[in-house]
C-alpha cells in the first residue's frame, strides 16, 4: 500500500462549516491526482465517474450536449462508445468500466423508459460497480452512501404513504429489507449502525438543517472509518469527498437553500416520483 506523506501533510484541515476552500474537486484532479500511483488513481476514478455518469446520460439524449470536464472520460470518448454500441462495432472494453456499456445497451433496449428510470438504473449500476472495488474503505463508502440514500427515500415514501419498493435503488441486503419490510425500522436495527440517528435526522422540520445533518452524518462516518489511515489513498479519498461537500454548501446561501428545498417538497407533493435532488 502506497503512503503519501508529503501530499497528506500538506493538506489543509477541513470542517463542513468552512466558508471558503483552498482546494476544489477540479483542483484535486489537476494537482494531487497526478502524484498518485496508477492503482490509486483507479480508486480515485470511482469518485470522478459520477460526472461521467451524468455526461453519459446527457450524451445519449444529445451528442452535442454540454458535459462536465471533471469526468474521467472526454465527451468524444463517450460519444464514440455510444456510437460503437449502437452500431455493434468493436471498442476498447478495457478502457471503460463495464457498466457503461451495460447501461447504454439497457437504455437503447428500453426506449419507453423515462429519465427517472435511466437515472435510477445508472445509479444502481454505478454503486454496484464501485462498492465491489478491492479497497475495503472505498467499497464500504459507496455501500454506506447507497444505504443512506435509500433509507432517506424509503422514509420519505412512507411519510407520503407511497409504495416504498419503486424508490429503492440497488440490490444490497439493506435494499431488499427496505423493499419488503413493514417494520418501523425496516428490520435493520443491528444491521445498519446509523439507522436510529438517520431516523431522528429525518424528523428535523427545517429542511436545510436536515440536509446539513445528513452531511454531518456522512462526515462522521468517513472520519471514523479512516481513523487509522493517516497517509494512505483512503485519507486522500476522504479529503476529496469532504471538499465536494463543502463546495456544495458554499454554493448555497441560507435563503437559496430554503427556496431549493421548498421547491423539492412542492414537487414531492405533486409527483409520485422522488426527485434526484432529494436523493
Amino acid at each position: 500500500m502506497a503512503n503519501y506523506y508529503c501530499l497528506v501533510a500538506g493538506l489543509p484541515e477541513l470542517a463542513l462549516e468552512d466558508a471558503k476552500l483552498s482546494y476544489s474537486v477540479a483542483d484535486f484532479k489537476t494537482e494531487i491526482y497526478p502524484e498518485l500511483n496508477k492503482k490509486d488513481q483507479k480508486l480515485v476514478d470511482l469518485f470522478y465517474l459520477k460526472f461521467d455518469n451524468r455526461n453519459l446520460l446527457s450524451l445519449l439524449r444529445d451528442k452535442e450536449a454540454e458535459t462536465d470536464a471533471r469526468g474521467v472520460y472526454s465527451a468524444d470518448e463517450l460519444v464514440h462508445l455510444i456510437e460503437a454500441i449502437k452500431e455493434d462495432e468493436p471498442y476498447d472494453k478495457k478502457h471503460f468500466p463495464p457498466y457503461f456499456a451495460q447501461f447504454i445497451k439497457d437504455v437503447l433496449a428500453a426506449a419507453d423508459k423515462d429519465l427517472i428510470w435511466q437515472e435510477n438504473h445508472m445509479s444502481a449500476l454505478y454503486y454496484s460497480y464501485a462498492s465491489h472495488c478491492k479497497n475495503k474503505f472505498i467499497g464500504s463508502w459507496f455501500d454506506f452512501n447507497l444505504s443512506v440514500n435509500n433509507l432517506l427515500s424509503a422514509l420519505t415514501a412512507r411519510k407520503y404513504k407511497w409504495e416504498v419498493a419503486p424508490h429503492i435503488v440497488g440490490d444490497s441486503m439493506v435494499c431488499e429489507a427496505l423493499r419488503t419490510s413493514s417494520a418501523r425500522d425496516f428490520g435493520l436495527s443491528g444491521e445498519f449502525d446509523y439507522l436510529d440517528e438517520l431516523i431522528k435526522i429525518t424528523e428535523t422540520s427545517n429542511l436545510v438543517d436536515k440536509e446539513k445533518k445528513i452531511d454531518q452524518l456522512r462526515w462522521k462516518w468517513m472520519e471514523e472509518a479512516t481513523f487509522f489511515n493517516y497517509f494512505s489513498v483512503e485519507r486522500l479519498f476522504v479529503f476529496l469527498l469532504q471538499i465536494e461537500m463543502i463546495e456544495r454548501w458554499i454554493s448555497l446561501d441560507k435563503e437559496t437553500g430554503k427556496q431549493m428545498f421548498r421547491s423539492i417538497i412542492d414537487s414531492l407533493k405533486n409527483d409520485v416520483r422522488i426527485p434526484e435532488e432529494f436523493r
